[in-house]
Parts: C-alpha cells; structure tokens; sequence
C-alpha cells in the first residue's frame, strides 16, 4: 500500500489557516493596498490546489475518521472547489471599483479584504461537506458555508438588491437548516445512528413499521438539500440573489454551491439505496423533480431581460438535467455522468460570469442589452461569450454538448424515457435564451457614446485556459473520466 504523500485533511485544514492569516493580514496590514491580499489569496490556493496532485486517496477500509472520506470523489472535488474559489477570486478583482462604489465606508478600499478572504472559508467549508459521511459533520460543514454567504451576498450595501438578496437567502436558509436539523433529528431516532455508513448497516434490521417515520425524516433531508442545489419547488430565492448579489458571489453560488450539495446528496441516497423500498420511492420522487425542475427553469429564462436573473434560472435548469442523473442512480453511468456535467459546468459558467463582470464595470449593468454590439467594440470578448454560451446551450464539441448527452445515456440505462424527451425539447428552449445574448453582441447596434471594455491580463489567461478547457473536455471527456478509474 502506497501511503498519501500529503494528508487530505492537512490541506483542509490549509485552507482555514489561509482564510484567518489574510483576515488578519487585513486587520493589521495598515495602508495595505488590499489587491494584495487578494493576490495572496489567488497564490495560496493555487499552493493547495498543487498539493492535492500529491494527496492520494487512502483506501476506505484504511481511513480511521469515522466522519470524513477520502475517496476519488472527495479528492475530485476539493480540487474543483479550489478551482471555483481562484476564479470567483480573481473575478473579485476586476469587480473591486464596483464594490467599493456600494460599500459606504470611512477609509478606502475598506470591505475589500473580506471581499476577497471570505470565499476561502466557503471553500474549506465545502471541502469538508464533499468529505463528510456523518450527518453532524455534514450539517456543521453546510453552516460554516451558508453563514458565509449571508454575508457575502449583502456586503454591497449600497445596493438595494443586494440588501434584498441578503434578507431573502437568511430567511429561506435558516428555513432549509431547520429543515435538514429536524429530518437528521427523525433519522436518527429511528436508526439510533448518524455516520452513514453506520445507518447502511442498520438499515435492514430495522422494522417494516418504522419505514414511514424514516421515510418522514429523509424528506426533511431532501427539503434541505433541494434549497441548496436549487431544486423545484424550492428553487424561489434563486433568482432574486443571483440577480442582487455581486456577481463573483452569483457565480460561486451557482457553481460551487450546487456541486456540493449535488455531493452530500449522492453521499446520503448511497446510503439509502440499500433498501429497495427506498430505492423505488425515491427514484420516483426525484423522476417528478427533475421533470418539473427542467420545465421550470428552461421556461422561465427565455422572457428573461437581465443576464444575471436568465443565469438563475438556467442553474436551475441544469440542475434539472443533474437530477434526471439522480433519478437514474441505478444505472452504472449517473454517478459520473454527473460528476462530468458539474466540471463543464464551472468552466462555461465562469467564463460566463468573467464577461459579465468586465462588461458591467464599463456599462454599469447587466442587462442583456448593456451587451449591444460588444463584438464590434470588444471582439474577442465577445466571443469568449459564445464559446460560453454555446457550451451552456449545448452545442457539439463543447463540455456541455457531451455533459447532456452522458446524462441522457444513465437515463437511457435506468429506462428513464420521459425525462429523456422532456431534457431533449428542453435543450431546445436553451438554445432561445442563450444564444439570446450572442443575438446582443454581433447583430444590435452599440449604443451611443459606447466604448471598447478594458480586459485585464489575468482575466485575458483565465478566459483563454477556460476556453480551452471547454472544447478540451468537449472532445476527450477521459480526461475527468480516468481520475475515477
């Protein structure tokens, strides 16, 4: 046995030791320029993204924390988690002269070290809710995360979408905490367990008369989960926080957010699954889900006016197409249809988002129409805004392209007929909004007065690498498939 180079839980705990020397870097550090700090911030987790190259996963049988997992999944998504939080990051620092415009403060540039510092305690939160197989660590791991957004989506306080955002997501967060509190609280009288692995085992020596009360408690749990992943009907703060939120937030909490809540709920249904009248029940259950989540999101974005408020909606379309993997979890192919799904979708999304943070920092908005003849005003970030949309809508050699078409094919596996021609007519209504946008850029006119945007070297590399990564994993999906091998 080949022992870990470096620990999983080392570079976890990395993270965190990250997050308190840059907030106390901003405490002390007097008339820093706080660029800085989020220059120290893009360096540190680019370190730890280096370091879980050498963090192999220890086999299960030998990992001797009963709460936390170091399997190729968790490995997979620390990694993608870093990743969200380097580019939400240095988007962070093309958004900084809008920030600092909504923020009232006493002394400048105050605001903008928290801006910077707080998505790392996001990141090391999530990454101890991809590793989590207890429900404990599962739900202190959500709140350390959760807490951190109330705060980052209400930061521009000057902005009154911003302060309604904030208010929206507290209300219907502490809902969905009060949620999963009370479905752990049933499982675990039923089970007198919480460690999921531990519940597996249980599972079957339970009574036929205690399954309604289980069944109750894995509900509540659903509830929960589907707030976060964005699930129909829970989907309702979707729109208004993305919208009023700052946009590096918007895109942190479209992509990082929902794949790991996607994980725990992977981790949780794999525990279940092992009753088969849980597994009947449940995969009809998430089938309506899927349905009504892609209808809703696909049929809501296309009268969309502002692109920010037609990406909520479309994240909540692409968790429809997730869930249709969820529903076929008992086809072989849905676990890693998904995992493949949720790569592409952090490199189309904040390639996405990238634009529209240096388009709104010129414009001051970010409608649809503040992207009026970008492509004769800024070429190549216009098309660096097809490549996304393509990706989003789905066109061939794209990551997106192959992300629906591997879901359809665990669909196809599990027999799921219906959502495989529901996912296909709603492909196409995703082709009306997305390319919406390109319609903007290349045929309306640019508005009096209008000037070419200013792009800044890092965000030239990261839209050139995301685009690469695009139409590479577009065309050799083995790529992320080969990590699982």
């Amino acid at each position: 046995m080949i022992e870990p180079l470096i620990s999983p839980l080392l570079l976890d705990f990395s993270v965190v030791c990250l997050g308190i020397f840059l907030l106390m870097l901003d405490a002390f550090g007097e008339g820093l320029n706080k660029r800085v700090i989020g220059g120290i911030c893009i360096a540190g987790l680019s370190l730890i993204f280096v370091g879980t190259l050498f963090a192999q996963p220890a086999p299960p049988a030998m990992e001797s924390l009963g709460f936390y997992v170091t399997d190729p999944t968790a490995m997979f998504f620390k990694q993608f988690l870093l990743l969200a939080t380097i580019l939400t990051v240095a988007m962070a620092m093309d958004h900084a002269p809008v920030f600092l415009r909504l923020v009232p403060a006493a002394t400048p540039q105050a605001g903008l070290g928290e801006f910077f510092t707080l998505p790392v305690f996001a990141c090391a939160g999530m990454m101890w809710m991809v590793s989590a197989k207890d429900f404990i660590m599962i739900f202190v791991s959500l709140e350390l995360v959760t807490v951190t957004f109330y705060v980052l989506v209400a930061m521009t306080r000057r902005s009154f979408g911003s302060l309604e955002a904030g208010v929206k997501y507290l209300i219907l967060g502490a809902l969905s905490t009060g949620f999963i509190v009370y479905g752990i609280t049933w499982v675990f009288g039923i089970t007198g367990q919480t460690n999921l692995e531990e519940i597996r085992k249980v599972l079957p020596t339970l009574p036929a008369a205690s399954m309604p009360s289980l069944m109750f408690g894995l509900a509540l749990i659903f509830v929960a989960l589907g707030f976060k992943i964005a699930a129909f009907p829970f989907q309702f703060w979707v729109p208004d926080v993305y919208q009023g939120a700052p946009t590096p937030v918007t895109a942190f909490l479209s992509v990082a957010s929902k794949a790991a809540g996607f994980v725990v709920l992977l981790r949780v249904l794999d525990a279940f699954l092992v009753m088969p009248v849980i597994r009947e029940k449940v995969a009809l259950v998430f089938t309506i889900v899927a349905a009504a989540t892609l209808l809703y999101g696909n049929l809501a974005a296309m009268p969309q006016t502002n692109f920010k408020r037609l990406m909520a909606y479309s994240s909540v379309a692409h968790a429809g197409y997730l869930l249709i993997a969820v529903a076929s979890i008992k086809a072989s192919f849905a676990a890693p249809a998904m995992i493949y799904y949720l790569a592409g979708y952090l490199l189309m999304t904040y390639m996405a988002f990238i634009v529209v943070v240096l388009v709104a920092k010129t414009v001051g908005g970010d409608d649809i129409s503040d992207f009026n003849g970008l492509a004769r005003r800024s070429p190549g970030l216009a098309l660096g805004m097809v490549v996304a949309m393509a990706s989003l809508a789905g066109l061939p050699f794209t990551v997106g392209f192959l992300g629906k078409f591997f879901i359809f094919v665990a669909a196809f596996q599990d027999q799921q007929y219906l959502l495989i021609v529901l996912g296909a007519i709603t492909v196409a209504c995703g082709f009306y909004y997305y390319l919406k946008v390109v319609r903007a850029m290349y045929w309306q006119p640019s508005p009096e007065g209008a000037v070419a945007v200013e792009v800044s070297p890092l965000s030239k590399v990261l839209l050139i690498l995301l685009s690469v990564g695009i139409f590479a994993l577009g065309l050799f999906p083995q790529l992320i498939f080969s990590f699982f091998q």
